[in-house]
């Protein structure tokens, strides 16, 4: 008799090889190409991780230069897309609106279909550029305000808080956001990714795969933890409520949004980035108790949970920063996808240079071999 061992969720089960990303969950580390998150944070930008996940490797100072230009060139997105956006239903999920959006874009690429090495390249340049437009001009349009055009003297960062609120961000809050969107560029086969690859595994085409990731991510189990979190730091309300209200949750075996990862059983480790400029924020816009808030609930939660592999994730720290940055938390995921773009495309290209269509397989568990019966009969 054989024995299967069903891996749930697919866990544990490998499937590629990748130069992108390692992760070690249990030491609380994560790399891109070998270099640690702490160091991309703290001395790059989101133009230069994107152009070193895409090419598996750092840019010289001129191809980072020709590649932040074709980024700028080609933040513009179709007229048309802009009428579609303004006519969306007021109240839609963003994540909803993205999705339309990114497939509708699709139709006005003349390049769309291009699978080839150099056209997926060429369609990834566009997508990483034109998504912060497009998540910009969701937002402004919900709100009932006007889009607002991208300009090109600004970094992919700033210009997005530019598009987003109509005023140009101060260099620190600039920089601020290019953190934030360093930490969350990519994170290994997550189910975003994966679903990307699976798409594009196909030989389906780039924006296809993309709007395919849009739709893993809307999944609150995968992108929307950092809004929950929100939620629950205007439900504790103050810092003297803050333990009881943990310790309630954890008594009532509830789960405490932003705490715990898949992977990390120790420490995310860009959730430790995120920790020290959420509190410089906080202090500096006047926050800081959300921060003592978190700061409760992590010392709880490490005291309660940390002998079970159980620790504060990105999530945890990310919304505090976004929200003083001025985003409402309803936009928060559309942010994740705003970084996450680039480590979508770098890994849809990395897997089909040497592609094989997914098609996993599941232990069947049904009837054998019965007799189909006659509907009178049934």
């Amino acid at each position: 008799m054989t024995t299967t061992t069903i891996a749930k969720g697919l866990e544990g089960v490998l499937f590629t090889e990748t130069k992108l990303t390692f992760i070690d969950g249990t030491a609380g580390v994560l790399e891109h190409l070998g270099i640690p998150i702490q160091q991309w944070a703290e001395k790059s930008t989101f133009e230069e991780l994107s152009f070193a996940l895409l090419h598996a490797r750092l840019p010289k100072a001129d191809e980072l230069a020709q590649f932040d230009a074709a980024l700028k060139a080609n933040r513009a997105v179709p007229a048309e897309l802009v009428s579609l956006i303004e006519a969306f239903p007021k109240g839609v999920h963003p994540m909803q609106a993205l999705r339309t959006a990114v497939s509708h874009l699709g139709l006005f690429d003349a390049d769309a279909e291009n699978i080839t090495e150099e056209g997926r390249y060429a369609l990834s340049v566009r997508l990483i550029a034109q998504f912060s437009t497009i998540i910009a001009a969701i937002a402004r349009t919900q709100e009932g305000q006007p889009v607002v055009a991208p300009r090109a003297d600004l970094t992919h960062a700033g210009n997005f808080l530019y598009m987003l609120t109509g005023k140009e961000p101060t260099e620190e809050q600039a920089r601020l956001f290019d953190i934030a969107l360093v930490l969350h560029v990519d994170h290994g086969m997550n189910a975003s990714t994966f679903t990307a690859i699976a798409t594009a595994s196909t030989l389906s085409d780039m924006y296809s795969a993309i709007t395919s990731a849009v739709g893993s991510l809307k999944g609150p189990l995968h992108g929307g933890a950092n809004e929950a979190v929100m939620d629950m730091l205007d439900e504790i309300g103050t810092v003297d409520k803050a333990e009881a209200y943990i310790t309630e949750k954890l008594d009532r075996k509830e789960k405490i949004m932003g705490v715990g990862h898949r992977v990390y059983k120790y420490f995310d480790p860009r959730s430790r980035v995120l920790r020290d400029y959420a509190a410089h924020v906080a202090e500096k816009e006047g926050k800081s108790d959300y921060y003592a808030i978190l700061e409760t609930i992590e010392r709880v939660i490490v005291e309660r949970l940390s002998s079970k592999g159980i620790y504060p994730n990105v999530d945890f720290y990310s919304g505090t920063v976004y929200s003083d940055l001025g985003i409402k938390k309803e936009f928060f995921t559309p942010i994740f996808a705003l970084a996450r773009i680039s480590g979508w495309c770098a890994s849809v290209n990395e897997y089909t240079l040497n592609n094989r269509i997914l098609r996993p397989d599941a232990v069947y568990t049904g009837a054998r071999e019965a007799a189909y019966v006659e509907i009178q009969d049934r």
